[in-house]
């Protein structure tokens, strides 16, 4: 029997698509309507991806540590790429980002951008990271400094795709995958394929780590505990559309998360609010929205001061 492909799979490919068709045209669509009538899921996808793609010629386009020029040429749609429909979400938080063309790509704060790399691969950049990116002959390499970052990386068997977090090492061929850099080690959450996790001192062989599991490599003794199976890999991942998705997580770690976007901190003031647990979905930049919906769940008050949002009983 044949495996269905993933939701995610599909979503993965619908913005390789979306970057091979502005690159290459007409010399590819009949392959694109060949990969569009294999399952008519792909063509809400590829809308979902292509809809931001045509309103990128009124986006603002943030080119990070790019070469001061006297007279820089307007970005055109070429340049930039949304990426899996976030921007018809219609997300403010979202930044739309350049080819990568430079090698030193960042976010601010609460800031989202989805760029495409020259191999066809594609990147989403989370909030507070930077990537440093090296397309080599025989190696496309990505150094994570710091944050988390998912890729969606084009096949190409003769040059891995190997992204670096601190001493942690990620291997792909062609997959999807996200990586987030930690005190102590990094996140692997893989979404479409397969990967191998290991660490530059080689203390533990490569782990392999499959669509749907998600496993933690510690900087100094590697990957300890085996990869697991992990339902909530959506969740984890809502990031890329600017949502944070809540199920069961505590209001201590709901404020940790949306703090992650925001200048505008929550504080829960209340021990006995702090481990009370929630289901929602909100909006990264909403941090506010979040607070007044778990004060009237828990009976509690949202109190504004210096710059904070302050969540305590009544």
């Amino acid at each position: 029997m044949v495996e269905r492909e993933s939701a995610a799979d599909i979503e993965a490919d619908a913005a390789r698509w979306v970057v091979r068709v502005d690159r290459d045209g007409e010399a590819v669509r009949s392959e694109l309507d060949a990969w569009l009538a294999g399952d008519r899921r792909r063509r809400g996808a590829y809308a979902r991806a292509e809809a931001g793609w045509t309103r990128l010629d009124r986006a603002q386009a943030l080119f990070v540590h790019a070469p001061a020029a006297p007279d820089r040429p307007r970005l055109s749609r070429r340049g930039v790429v949304a990426g899996l429909g976030a921007v018809a979400a219609g997300l403010t938080a979202m930044v739309i980002g350049p080819r990568l063309l430079a090698q030193r790509y960042g976010t601010a704060l609460g800031e989202i951008r989805r760029v495409p790399m020259a191999d066809g691969s594609v990147a989403a950049i989370n909030t507070s990271s930077e990537l440093k990116v090296d397309m080599q002959p025989r190696l496309r390499a990505v150094k994570l400094e710091r944050g988390e970052a998912w890729f969606a990386v084009a096949k190409d068997a003769h040059r891995p795709f190997v992204v670096q977090s601190g001493p942690v090492r990620v291997r792909a061929v062609g997959t999807a995958f996200s990586v987030r850099k930690r005190e102590g080690g990094s996140d692997v959450l893989v979404t479409e394929g397969v990967v191998e996790v290991w660490t530059e001192d080689g203390k533990t062989p490569p782990r392999r780590v499959f669509a749907g599991e998600r496993v933690f490599a510690d900087n100094g003794a590697g990957v300890l505990i085996p990869p697991e199976a992990d339902a909530d890999l959506a969740r984890r991942l809502a990031w890329r559309d600017g949502q944070i998705v809540l199920d069961g997580q505590t209001l201590t770690e709901a404020a940790a998360e949306f703090n992650r976007y925001n200048d505008r901190k929550i504080e829960v003031a209340d021990a006995r609010l702090a481990d009370e647990r929630f289901v929602g979905w909100f909006r990264t930049n909403d941090p506010e929205g979040f607070a007044e919906a778990a004060a009237a769940t828990f009976n509690g008050k949202v109190v504004l001061r210096d710059g904070a949002i302050v969540l305590r009983g009544q």
